[in-house]
């Protein structure tokens, strides 16, 4: 009986923030997987384990959730003022695509020691020790990112006592800046708010009619009141994932509003389209109990946000949504805003499922067009493992 034996490919598998995922330098990929298309998201497929009509990933790198099906390709920059380019695929668990068309907020936490540490970056220039800033080229949006990686003995520092809420064991911290993250997204025509309104009446059928803020900050993110949809922002994963209604509601909210932001032409296109835009609910602090068991009060808390990420309520908050909260937060007048009391501010601290997160933006108004110039927050990042993934050699 023949058989194609396997191959090897240089990967490392690292956290980011709350999420975790497989990574690449471009040079190590298969010549055909090098470029975008077919044999690379066939490959990425592969390495994950999907698509898995189990779902589980168990042929696979993939741990079943949005929060671990991702894949990353680094490579050094040719575009001035940058180190890296950084492209991230969310691959899809039971369905036979990966989504190009978004960043992850949490695995850019990791771009910057992953390029460090994998000579992506001319070594006289890092520190014996020290901040070293790696700029970043996110190629999914477009946008800049600005990573300050602790370095110690010429190595990239991960362990350290900084603790993320949805991370089991502190880490060392790495800040992130997110330059200019309004996300210039095809059909969007670049705009923060590409309704044009902060605040619209979303037309949804066998929903209603909801107040929602659609933004593209990050990643384009629909928000709506939890209120309005009959939830209490205090909601963990289990009340949203295990109910089936629930999630289709969610599913449909979700199309309606990117068709509303124009990032889909037809309501068919949602379904190959799962990686954006988010959709989040938000309200007004009340305490709570976190999915760790921690108690958050209401008083440790601007205010409550719940978000949706391929289909599931997430287990904390994706780092491009927490973008987009904090822009949102900033524009006096959005949903996320009004929950968090209104007015001016330049940080927030909201509450998730798995406790709370702080993320600052800074926003000014020029001839009626809100702009941010950078949303900021801090995450940890940590390589896990090291070496090759092994895939059969047909499956690309």
């Amino acid at each position: 009986m023949s058989h194609i034996p396997q191959i090897k490919i240089p990967a490392t598998y690292m956290r980011g923030g709350t999420s975790k995922g497989v990574f690449f330098r471009l040079q190590d990929l298969p010549e055909a997987a090098q470029t975008p298309g077919v044999a690379r998201d066939k490959l990425l497929m592969r390495v994950i384990g999907s698509p898995d009509p189990y779902g589980k990933q168990i042929d696979g790198m993939g741990g079943a959730t949005s929060s671990t099906s991702k894949t990353v390709i680094v490579a050094k920059s040719s575009r001035p003022g940058h180190d890296v380019d950084y492209l991230f695929g969310q691959v899809a668990i039971d369905k036979a695509f990966v989504d190009w068309s978004g960043n992850c907020g949490n695995l850019s936490a990791a771009v910057g020691p992953f390029a460090i540490s994998g000579g992506l970056i001319d070594a006289s220039r890092i520190p014996e020790n020290g901040v070293f800033t790696v700029r970043i080229w996110q190629a999914n949006i477009g946008k800049t990112i600005v990573a300050h990686v602790p370095i110690t003995n010429g190595q990239v520092q991960e362990t350290g006592d900084f603790e993320l809420d949805g991370v089991t064991f502190p880490a060392a911290e790495v800040q992130l800046e997110f330059l200019d993250p309004a996300a210039e997204e095809e059909g969007a025509g670049g705009a923060m708010f590409p309704t044009g309104q902060l605040v619209d009446d979303l037309e949804v059928p066998g929903v209603g009619t909801l107040k929602a803020t659609m933004i593209n900050a990050g990643i384009p993110t629909i928000f709506v009141n939890a209120e309005a949809i009959g939830y209490t922002g205090t909601e963990l994963q289990d009340a949203i994932n295990s109910d089936a209604e629930a999630l289709k509601k969610f599913e449909t909210i979700r199309a309606h509003g990117a068709l509303r932001m124009g990032l889909i032409k037809n309501l068919d296109e949602i379904a190959t389209r799962q990686h954006t835009p988010k959709i989040a609910f938000v309200a007004k602090p009340v305490g709570y109990t976190a999915s760790s068991g921690k108690r958050v009060e209401a008083g440790d808390v601007d205010l409550l946000v719940r978000a949706m990420s391929m289909g599931k309520l997430h287990h904390a908050m994706m780092g491009t949504a927490a973008v987009a909260i904090g822009t949102a937060a900033a524009i006096p007048g959005t949903l996320v805003n009004l929950a968090a009391g209104g007015g001016e501010r330049n940080a927030v601290r909201f509450g998730h499922p798995s406790g709370t997160l702080r993320v600052g933006a800074e926003a000014r108004q020029e001839g009626g067009e809100w702009t941010v110039t950078k949303a900021i927050m801090s995450r940890s990042a940590r390589v896990l493992m090291e070496g090759s993934v092994r895939v059969p050699g047909d499956s690309f």
